[in-house]
């Protein structure tokens, strides 16, 4: 059974299709195919407030892209989610009615919350029962999360993401916002807390601090200003040709490290696990348990 997921950021959108097979009473999930396309939602509806046509246009093909994916792959079922780009803009549920009367593909346009609680289905595995403080940091939001015993006891999404912060649509206040959040919500036996990170650029930060153990996923917060420091320094071509970064990845990367890194600090975490997982993950696991019947 082939399952299909789109996750429609802020700076990129990503598709992933995946096999479903059972085995000896197992399920076996394996990715088939993997698409990242650089089409930054953000730029306009951060700095307009809408989708232009031109950007529109472009999203549409895009989408059409996918349906034809997703019938070649003979896919049994899709979810689609969109978050703060499309959610922010004003003609964004324009869009999304065009996409499903034109192109036959449902899109939902889902909050901060929902969207946490997507990437959650992802990480838990990773998690034991010491407290660990998830930061997602996107395109356009920064999802928060504490977790404990295994259970998340508190959530926030900020309007605080990367291509906002590059482009200084970020209101000033929601950097104290965030500070009072985490101090509200960390108490003093979170003394030593560990900070869990996902999203594209934590990942590419993991990977340029060339880990040796790979297995370990886990990074120290001084790697983690080391690294920042060092992309900082380069020029943008230097980024693209030197650490072979994607354009869309090499202007980022650095104000998405910063949100981590102030996170990190105010919470006073001194290491942060990578595991390489985020929403499209938890959007597979919640499409597999919907049809994994289908193989019983």
């Amino acid at each position: 059974m082939k399952l299909a997921v789109v996750d429609i950021g802020s700076n990129a959108i990503r598709m992933q299709i995946s096999n479903v097979v059972l085995y000896e009473g197992k399920f076996t999930v394996k990715k088939l195919e993997y698409v990242r396309f650089p089409l930054r939602l953000g730029k306009d509806v951060f700095d307009k407030g809408a989708i232009t046509p031109a950007l529109e246009a472009k999203f549409v093909k895009l989408m059409q892209a996918f349906k034809l994916l997703i019938e070649l792959y003979e896919v049994e079922d899709y979810k689609i989610c969109a978050t703060s780009a499309l959610r922010e803009s004003s003609n964004g549920r324009d869009i999304v009615a065009h996409v499903r009367d034109n192109v036959g593909l449902s899109i939902d346009v889902i909050d901060g919350q929902a969207e946490a609680d997507l990437i959650n289905k992802a990480i838990v595995k990773y998690l034991d029962e010491k407290p660990y403080l998830h930061i997602d940091v996107g395109g356009g939001s920064t999802e928060l999360n504490i977790y404990k015993n295994h259970e998340k006891i508190a959530s926030e999404s900020f309007p605080m993401g990367s291509v906002r912060l590059m482009n200084s649509y970020t209101a000033p206040e929601i950097w104290q916002n965030i500070e009072d959040w985490v101090q509200q919500h960390i108490s003093a036996d979170m003394h030593y807390i560990t900070a869990v990170g996902t999203g594209g650029n934590i990942n590419k930060i993991y990977e340029l601090a060339n880990k040796k153990n790979k297995k370990a996923k886990t990074m120290t917060l001084a790697e983690v200003e080391q690294v920042q420091g060092m992309i900082s320094k380069l020029s943008m071509d230097e980024r693209i040709n030197n650490l072979m970064l994607n354009p869309d990845r090499a202007d980022v990367i650095v104000p998405a490290a910063e949100i981590y890194l102030h996170v990190m600090r105010r919470a006073k975490a001194k290491k942060i696990i990578v595991p390489d997982v985020g929403l499209k993950d938890g959007m597979i696991e919640v499409l597999f348990e919907k049809n994994k019947h289908k193989l019983l």
